[in-house]
């Protein structure tokens, strides 16, 4: 248990959550049906609100629906064109749960679906990358994908490769050490303490 002031990270975490990052080195291998279809599982059992289960996964493998997926994406994400299998994730908040205070549960639980697979694509020995960089409408358009659903993320889905084709900065950041916001920056105890600004209130001193 994580004790208030002295935070440090429990000794019992699983294997998966430890070894997980967003690599870039992919090898262009196929990955077997059998092992989309665990993956496709464990993110159907993922928790949601009144088991509405708001996620859509399309699971992009044919070398057509993979091109339209790569002239779709950004720049920056040069690296994710070698990838066998990309997945589109997308929802719709009147898939799920919409509350007060405009608590649309949706993509909190498509999250959730999320977190599932890429616990599993790790297990698996797969890298799953979540990607933002990407024309949403571009991909939507080629793809058949009605433009009312929101398209969350493409999860890019390979084997681990050669960082070869990386630039130096990629590289670099392929084998470097983790980094996360110290906890005591994102986990509370019992009140409100922090300097976040982001709702355009006052600032706290």
């Amino acid at each position: 248990m994580v004790s208030r002031g002295v935070m440090k990270p429990m000794s019992e975490i699983r294997p998966e959550i430890l070894k997980r990052r967003a690599k870039r080195a992919l090898a262009e291998t196929a990955v077997a049906d059998t092992v989309l279809e665990r993956l496709a599982e464990a993110a159907t059992l993922a928790p949601s609100c009144f088991n509405k289960q708001p996620w859509r996964l399309l699971f992009v493998t044919d070398s057509r629906a993979r091109a339209a997926v790569r002239n779709a994406l950004a720049g920056g994400n040069y690296w994710a064109e070698r990838a066998p299998v990309y997945v589109v994730v997308l929802t719709h908040p009147d898939f799920d749960c919409r509350l007060d205070e405009d608590r649309d549960y949706a993509l909190f639980d498509t999250g959730l679906a999320v977190g599932n697979l890429l616990l599993q694509a790790t297990h698996e020995g797969l890298i799953a990358h979540p990607v933002a960089g990407f024309h949403a409408a571009k991909l939507k358009q080629e793809l058949g994908i009605p433009r009312w659903y929101i398209a969350i993320t493409v999860l890019v889905l390979g084997y681990p490769g050669s960082p070869a084709g990386l630039t130096e900065e990629h590289r670099k950041l392929e084998n470097a050490p983790r980094t996360r916001v110290p906890m005591e920056s994102v986990v509370l105890f019992n009140r409100w303490e922090t300097n976040d600004n982001c709702g355009g209130g006052p600032k706290t001193e």
